[in-house]
């Protein structure tokens, strides 16, 4: 599985790991699987950071987010792969040898549960590994200086767009359209809904 291994930093992943207590390192782990499973939006890890300080742990942002890497790559890999919670546990062990024993108890207990559910969200990933929308707000302005547009003091809606990335990441897109460009979108939008309404 590709990450695991100790040249690509696991055993200092693995090693911020261990200061974490189980019930921390289990919570962490299933806001990552509730995620794969296709629960949530995404992982949000200033949520985790916060559980984190309360619980007395402080780890640097750097330090958090390859945790929440690490543990993306490898459940995701497993869920491609259909390992089983034997074999996760074993290609742990493979790629570091300091991983804490009831920290991998952990993992078999989470992955045995829910790793199939995991790999069925996984397949369907596959055939639709597009973002998804998770929020949108639009303002309505006024142009009052433009390098392109020739008639100034034009209204115009600037649109912007959260977007879950199939990597987990939240993105965000924004753009903007004229009054007729915008009727046309919130046509298309209603159109959408409608057809969505009967599937």
């Amino acid at each position: 599985m590709p990450g695991l291994d100790a040249s690509n930093g696991a055993t200092e992943v693995v090693g911020d790991i261990g200061t974490l207590s189980l019930e921390l390192f289990t919570d962490t782990c299933q806001h990552i699987l509730s995620y794969l499973q296709g629960l949530t939006r995404g992982v949000d890890s200033s949520q985790i950071s916060n559980t984190f300080q309360r619980n007395g742990v402080n780890l640097d942002e750097n330090a958090l987010q390859s945790i929440i890497r690490f543990l993306m790559l490898t459940f995701r890999s497993a869920g491609k792969s259909n390992l089983s919670a034997g074999d996760l546990v074993s290609k742990l062990e493979e790629g570091c040898t300091q991983w804490p024993k009831a920290s991998l108890q952990v993992v078999h207990k989470l992955w045995t549960e829910q790793g199939p559910l995991v790999h069925s969200q996984q397949e369907v990933q596959a055939l639709l590994s597009i973002g998804q929308l998770v929020d949108m707000q639009w303002k309505l302005g006024m142009a009052v200086s433009s390098d392109t547009c020739r008639s100034l003091n034009s209204p115009f809606v600037s649109v912007l767009l959260k977007i879950v990335e199939p990597s987990g990441q939240i993105s965000q897109k924004s753009f903007e359209m004229t009054i007729p460009q915008f009727q046309n979108f919130h046509k298309q939008f209603k159109e959408m809904a409608a057809v969505l309404e009967t599937v």
